[in-house]
């Protein structure tokens, strides 16, 4: 693998093309120096995510297909705003997420290109390769008008020979290696859901900074991801941040949002969670959770884990059967 820098002013000119087609983002930004941070919790309660060191709201806006099937765009753009006002700058999309017309990262692009200093931006790619992750980047920075990310992971690993091609002459590694080498991205990251063994050895075989993992997984899952892949991640002082917290309540209705919420925050080594976001109402109820978090105790995190037990039986629901992409960030 070729380790030779290219300067940044060089390599952001090969994305050009893509800000010039922003109308909001000029090629003179888009080479310029890098903006001056203006992240604010409004109060909320942080975590420092891992080695980053950088410090993020303990809830994150999660953008997929929650986000994406609100039909209005007016709605959408308040949702966003209001994020922002309530404190949640931690804001997780991807370049699949979409729901027919609606694309995550044109939407978030409108709010961008004026308060993109606001912001702490995750996005994810699917690629495979090295040529396929730049035209992923290329296009998801034209769509979000921005000329940098915070932080850019893999979308979904799979399996230990999904890792094995990652990682080979040419695959996507390379490329996302360059893209922080490059400063594009401040920070790199993978995700996933299906194998805790995959995702334990992306934390110990690779030099990520964040790791993007379900809690309440699919049906095809395997192993322990709490008691496996998130301990490996921490182990390398890695950031650790859950998806899919909520999603019990769609089989057991009797389980409160909140009491989800809880319990993923009180897990020692997740420092935050991220939650599919599809009204302000929801803002506004994870700003309050957010304020007045108490951490369960171990007895009632135990009552809560055998409430939930239905849910890990079912396979009924869409998400959860075998085969399943992942388009959404909840």
């Amino acid at each position: 693998m070729s380790r030779t820098r290219i300067p940044r002013r060089d390599f952001l000119k090969s994305l050009a093309a893509a800000a010039a087609a922003a109308k909001s983002v000029s090629v003179g930004k888009l080479l310029g120096a890098e903006p001056k941070r203006g992240l604010d919790a409004k109060g909320l309660p942080t975590a420092t995510l891992g080695k980053t060191g950088v410090k993020v709201p303990r809830i994150g806006l999660g953008l997929g297909s929650r986000f994406c099937a609100v039909s209005s765009e007016e709605r959408a753009l308040e949702i966003l705003h209001a994020g922002l006002d309530y404190g949640f700058y931690y804001w997780d999309t991807a370049y699949n997420y979409r729901n027919k017309d609606v694309v995550s990262e044109e939407r978030l692009g409108m709010v961008l290109k004026a308060r993109r200093k606001e912001v702490f931006l995750a996005t994810k790619f699917e690629a495979r390769t090295y040529d396929g992750v730049m035209r992923a980047l290329e296009e998801s920075l034209k769509r979000l008008q921005t000329d940098h990310l915070d932080l850019y992971q893999v979308h979904l690993i799979e399996s230990l020979a999904d890792l094995d091609t990652l990682g080979a002459p040419g695959g996507a590694l390379q490329a996302l290696r360059k893209i922080k080498d490059e400063k594009v991205a401040r920070f790199i990251g993978f995700t996933g859901h299906v194998d805790d063994a995959a995702m334990a050895e992306a934390a110990r075989r690779h030099d990520f900074d964040t790791m993007l993992i379900a809690l309440n997984h699919y049906e095809e899952r395997k192993g322990d991801f709490e008691g496996g892949a998130v301990p490996a991640a921490a182990a390398r002082k890695m950031g650790v941040m859950i998806i899919k917290a909520i999603r019990p309540r769609e089989t057991v209705k009797d389980i409160p949002a909140e009491d989800l919420l809880r319990y993923a925050l009180s897990l020692p080594l997740v420092h935050a969670a991220v939650v599919g976001t599809d009204s302000v109402e929801v803002v506004r109820r994870n700003a309050g959770l957010l304020r007045n978090f108490q951490p369960m105790a171990p007895e009632e995190m135990k009552r809560l884990t055998v409430k939930l037990e239905p849910f890990f039986a079912g396979s009924h629901l869409p998400w959860m059967r075998p085969g399943y992409r992942d388009g959404e960030a909840c």
